[in-house]
């Protein structure tokens, strides 16, 4: 017989629905809360690897003279913000200028970056040059008519005089800079103005003397289409840029 009296009601489920409830409750606030930090972080990576390429690249444009597009590597740079530590850092420009040479492209890694006093610290670099034949004669703009590169015999072939006389030059590296030297010059047998060719060898000399981020070169190839020069550096800082508010 049951103890209950006839007009009770059991409530045999309410207890188990508001536990039930509260915890789906509880669950779809964790997730918004877990959804908003999330979104909040990557808010904030993006801003801070805007914010960084942007004073990197500030600081090495000057030297490269063009545009340089700032890639970094996997560290995130909201750890960056907390211990001023970027890690390494890739850089290409498509058009850089060294000293009076046009047309060079530059791929160039800083390792070891620390950003300090609104510019940052680097510990060692290294970069890869192209300088292709067209670059080559804009810069040697209005002395030469053509200039041809062989990987086979390691040697810049330059038209002159109207394309009625080649000039043959190549590259070396003594100490650590890039020489140009004359390897022939003649035409018809006849010798070439010492004027013009020294005026070539010299331009194209100076050409491959200023690199950024006081690297030299540790190699020079001659390829067929131009000149593959390879630059290695040490510890250097990337000064802020006066003409720019930009500071890491």
């Amino acid at each position: 017989m049951s103890s209950y009296p006839p007009d009770t009601t059991v409530a045999t489920g309410a207890g188990t629905g508001g536990t039930g409830n509260l915890r789906r409750n509880l669950l779809i606030a964790g997730l918004v809360v877990a959804l908003a930090v999330v979104a909040t972080l990557i808010g904030a990576e993006t801003y801070y690897r805007k914010h960084y390429a942007d004073c990197i690249a500030a600081q090495t444009e000057h030297d490269l003279g063009s545009k340089v597009s700032v890639h970094f590597g996997a560290k995130p740079l909201l750890l960056t913000a907390i211990d001023h530590k970027v890690g390494s850092v890739t850089m290409d420009s498509d058009d850089a200028k060294f000293g009076p040479a046009v047309g060079m492209k530059v791929h160039a890694t800083i390792n070891d970056v620390a950003v300090v006093d609104g510019g940052a610290n680097v510990g060692h670099s290294s970069a890869d040059v192209t300088w292709t034949d067209d670059g080559i004669q804009q810069t040697l703009n209005g002395m030469v008519s053509d200039v041809k590169s062989s990987a086979s015999d390691g040697m810049l072939t330059v038209k002159v005089l109207g394309g009625l006389a080649d000039l043959q030059l190549k590259p070396q590296i003594v100490g650590n800079q890039i020489q140009v030297t004359t390897a022939s010059a003649s035409l018809l047998g006849i010798g070439l103005p010492t004027d013009l060719v020294s005026g070539i060898v010299d331009l194209m000399t100076q050409s491959l003397q200023t690199y950024p981020l006081d690297m030299h070169p540790t190699s020079v190839q001659v390829t067929d289409n131009g000149l593959a020069v390879r630059l290695a550096g040490g510890a250097t800082k990337l000064a802020a840029n006066q003409n720019t508010t930009m500071r890491c």
